[in-house]
């Protein structure tokens, strides 16, 4: 059962998005939150970060934040998961559940949350930006030709679905080696589904891709999307972050893209 702690929100420093600040941009994350998520928590399987709490500007803290119920467990860069395939189950049955949920009134795609769920054409010029600045260190055509399948794939045309944005190791938590929660919400809105899909590139080996696929039943054009979706974050993590930097998200970027474009030549 979840110990009766409080754990403080820690406001991260995100890319800012045309002329947005990152903290109205953080300050718009953490107004969703408080928002959706007591609504979201109780469809979801897993554990989900519940705002208990929320401060104002003040006594020379200049931005709101917020205060969440403590959940146990271990972020999975940390505890690895011990059953990749039945974290694949557990993964789409979060996912499956979380689309489930009626998005009306759900955030679109914004500053808010980093613009997650929008069509991937609209981010073509900055893709294309980092695969230029890492040719000679990356598989630079290979990567260019997973990008232009994504945009080649039909667009979302169904009615937009509720996503988490951010799905990956850092923002899973385990416990006993089994999934048991997903946290920082920053991302979360309403839009593309390929946007959580892309978690099958960034968790699971290829057999266990499989899995998830067929528990989510994707079709082909949103699981095209979703490697693109991918792609974009690897490069873009890839072409900003350094193992000095930002250890953890420079290395699992290096495995997504791997994963990526290992997948492409099969």
């Amino acid at each position: 059962m979840p110990r009766s702690k409080l754990m403080t929100y820690e406001i991260s420093t995100s890319t800012l998005v045309n002329s947005v600040s990152w903290r109205e941009v953080n300050e718009g994350s953490l107004r969703n939150e408080r928002r959706w998520l007591p609504r979201l928590a109780p469809h979801l399987p897993l554990a989900v970060p519940i705002p208990v709490a929320e401060g104002r500007p003040g006594i020379g803290y200049p931005f709101e934040w917020s205060v969440y119920r403590w959940l146990d467990g271990d972020p999975a860069e940390r505890k690895p998961i011990v059953d990749l395939t039945q974290a694949a189950t557990d993964l789409a049955a979060f996912i499956v559940a979380l689309q489930r949920i009626d998005p009306s009134g759900g955030p679109t795609p914004g500053p808010h949350n980093a613009f997650r769920g929008e069509p991937l054409a609209r981010r073509d010029r900055s893709t294309r930006t980092s695969i230029a600045a890492l040719r000679g260190s990356i598989d630079a055509e290979a990567a260019l030709a997973v990008w232009e399948d994504a945009l080649e794939a039909p667009e979302w045309k169904g009615v937009p679905v509720w996503h988490h944005g951010d799905l990956d190791v850092r923002n899973l938590l385990v416990t006993d080696g089994r999934l048991s929660g997903v946290i920082d919400f920053g991302c979360l809105g309403v839009g593309d589904p390929a946007w959580d899909v892309a978690v099958a590139w960034k968790m699971l080996p290829a057999a266990d891709r499989d899995v998830f696929r067929a528990a989510l039943a994707v079709d082909e054009a949103t699981w095209v999307r979703a490697r693109g979706c991918t792609l974009w974050q690897a490069v873009g993590a890839l072409s900003y972050y350094t193992l000095e930097t930002n250890r953890v998200l420079a290395l699992e970027a290096r495995r997504w893209l791997e994963a990526v474009l290992t997948t492409a030549q099969r």
